[in-house]
């Protein structure tokens, strides 16, 4: 064989070994460009889902959880808080049905929540973003003889019942907002997710 011969074995072999090196070379270099194209773990974290535990919390208690940047209140309530809102004057509420009011439709009842136990809140007046004050305790001497429990905003004075509904004749224009999210157990729930999602 003459030194300008041609192997094409060997030609073969050379090609295929430069298109399996650039092939390897092209997918390393657009793993770091399409992983730009995923959100950061920061913006993740923003709008994910939260894991809540409630397995500690007492009738007539409230625990705070961020979501979204916004606190999320789930409330357990008590026998007599139920009875309360059962009781409640639907005249003395600007939307007692909740027909204007933002929740997940599994929400839209008298107590505005899956459970009727438990409550799951944003933790923001409707008026203008302050956090209104738990006060669960009916006749509270800061709120009024009337007061059955519930929030009081002190920034203007806007009211919410135990089902989270805005009182007539306060600034709030609506009762504030029920977040979507599910029952893991009967110990955790998830915010950031609808009941009807899978599991």
């Amino acid at each position: 064989m003459s030194d300008d011969a041609v192997d094409p074995r060997r030609r073969r072999f050379l090609t295929g070994t430069t298109v399996v090196i650039g092939g390897i070379g092209a997918a390393f270099t657009a793993v770091p460009f399409l992983s730009s194209f995923q959100p950061s773990a920061k913006a993740k974290a923003i709008g994910a889902p939260v894991e809540v535990d409630i397995s500690k919390l007492e009738p007539g208690q409230r625990v705070v959880q961020k979501w979204r940047g916004k606190p999320v209140w789930v409330v357990r309530r008590t026998p007599e808080m139920l009875e309360n809102l059962k009781s409640f004057d639907a005249s003395a509420l600007r939307d007692p049905k909740s027909e204007k009011s933002e929740q997940p439709e599994y929400a839209k009842n008298d107590w505005r929540s899956d459970k009727p136990e438990y409550l799951v809140l944003v933790g923001i007046c409707t008026h203008l973003g302050c956090s209104p004050s738990f006060i669960p305790e009916a006749g509270a001497p800061e709120v009024g003889a009337t007061w059955k429990g519930g929030f009081f905003c002190p920034c203007h004075g806007s009211k919410f019942d135990l089902a989270g509904r805005v009182y007539a004749g306060v600034p709030a224009p609506s009762n504030m907002v029920v977040p979507p999210y599910r029952f893991l157990t009967d110990t955790k729930l998830i915010v950031g997710e609808d009941k009807g999602a899978a599991a």
